[in-house]
């Protein structure tokens, strides 16, 4: 009964290609899942190093805060930068990020009008709104974005189209659109 019929080898062969072709398949998952779960917890650590918005607003330092969502490869793309930068300006300018998928942070949301994300919205050291930015932005970016507010300067104006929808801000807009947050069911809600 030691006799093998090639239909046994023909078997055995298929599924060696299969554990082949499932090995390859699994290594590559692990390889992408590493890379997301590394952005994400760089996203985390930012957020876990925040301070509350009112905090950074009163505290004298030029304040920036990062309205990220944990979904947003753009927000992950962006992380690895803003944790260098934050880093080399430690106690200069302070980071907020605020999480858009939090009801805790919509008043904040609906206030500076967030309608992309990444969005940076910035203060000077007096806690008074100076612009913002839509859409990632690279490592020599976000260095002049923190020496502008450290030197007190003109923020930076970015000319190229970044990985988000660009709109600008006006304030006639932002009025015509107010809602009144009293009446207002947020999309996300199921209830």
């Amino acid at each position: 009964m030691s006799d093998i019929t090639n239909e046994d080898k023909d078997l055995s062969y298929i599924q060696m290609i299969c554990l082949i072709f499932l090995s390859i398949f699994l290594v590559l998952s692990l390889f992408f899942l590493k890379n997301g779960f590394k952005a994400n917890a760089m996203l985390d650590q930012l957020a876990r190093n925040s301070l509350l918005p009112e905090e950074a607003l009163l505290n004298g330092r030029p304040t920036i805060f990062e309205f990220y969502a944990d979904w947003c490869e753009a927000c992950k793309e962006m992380a690895p930068s803003m944790i260098e930068i934050k880093r080399k300006n430690i106690n200069k300018v302070d980071v907020v990020l605020l999480n858009v998928d939090n009801n805790r942070w919509f008043d904040l949301i609906n206030k500076y009008n967030v309608n992309g994300i990444p969005k940076l919205t910035f203060f000077d050291s007096k806690g008074d709104y100076i612009g913002y930015s839509i859409g990632v932005r690279n490592n020599n970016e976000l260095n002049d974005i923190f020496v502008a507010l450290i030197t007190n300067k003109e923020l930076p104006s970015f000319t190229k189209v970044s990985n988000s929808s660009e709109f600008s801000f006006d304030p006639y807009v932002e009025e015509l659109t107010h809602v009144d947050t009293k009446n207002y069911t947020n999309p996300r809600d199921h209830s």
